[in-house]
């Protein structure tokens, strides 16, 4: 990316949804445990991963999990791939995580998508519940499925990071697959990229996603 490139850290589903009006690539960083959840799952082979917001939210922006559900039951046709879907809360019945997903399953029914499964939010362990390769995994969360649902509804330019063990990485390699992800995902049009801690209530967040900035700058991203 060139130097005219801004790179910025912000917070909160309001500051991803601003980001992506403002033309930038957005990067959610949610460390327990939507982004950490999502790397994870791509360590094991998903094809393709996304965030949503729940059924119900209280954050002041707005959000659309039926478009979500329509983009992966998109990826889904287009790939041939199963979709899973990841929920909350932790611990509780598939019911329970079902029943804060309606919209997006709307959304994934209306272009003739199946969800295979609906998985626990546990981070780095996910891909031993089932088999992800090949999958298109949307994580339903209420901080960073909303702040990536906020960020996708204005452009559709989003990705995820973390800086937590995952799967299959560990120590610095998580956050410098974030960096890398960053490299090649942006565009010439995208304004700059900004790094989106997906709670500012949420130090490891917060934390997670100046590192990850700090590490964007060094590599002159």
């Amino acid at each position: 990316m060139g130097k005219s490139k801004r790179i910025i850290v912000t917070s909160d589903a309001s500051g991803a949804q601003q980001a992506a009006r403002e033309g930038m690539l957005v990067m959610i960083v949610d460390v327990i445990d939507m982004s950490t959840t999502l790397e994870s799952v791509l360590d094991a082979g998903a094809c393709a991963v996304l965030g949503c917001s729940p059924d119900f939210t209280t954050a002041p922006v707005a959000v659309d999990p039926e478009l979500i559900g329509r983009e992966a039951g998109r990826l889904s046709r287009e790939s041939g791939a199963g979709i899973i879907l990841i929920s909350e809360p932790r611990v509780g019945s598939d019911n329970e995580r079902l029943s804060r997903c309606r919209r997006v399953i709307r959304g994934i029914e209306m272009e003739k998508g199946v969800v295979e499964t609906v998985l626990p939010n546990i981070g780095a362990e996910i891909p031993k519940m089932a088999d992800m390769k090949n999958r298109v995994v949307v994580a339903v969360t209420d901080t960073g499925g909303v702040a990536y649902d906020a960020a996708f509804t204005e452009s559709r330019r989003v990705i995820t990071g973390t800086v937590a063990r995952t799967f299959s990485q560990k120590g610095l390699e998580p956050a410098l697959t974030a960096v890398r992800r960053a490299r090649k995902t942006i565009r010439e049009d995208d304004t700059g990229i900004a790094v989106v801690a997906a709670s500012r209530n949420s130090l490891e967040d917060v934390l997670a996603a100046q590192f990850i900035y700090n590490l964007m700058i060094r590599e002159d991203l």
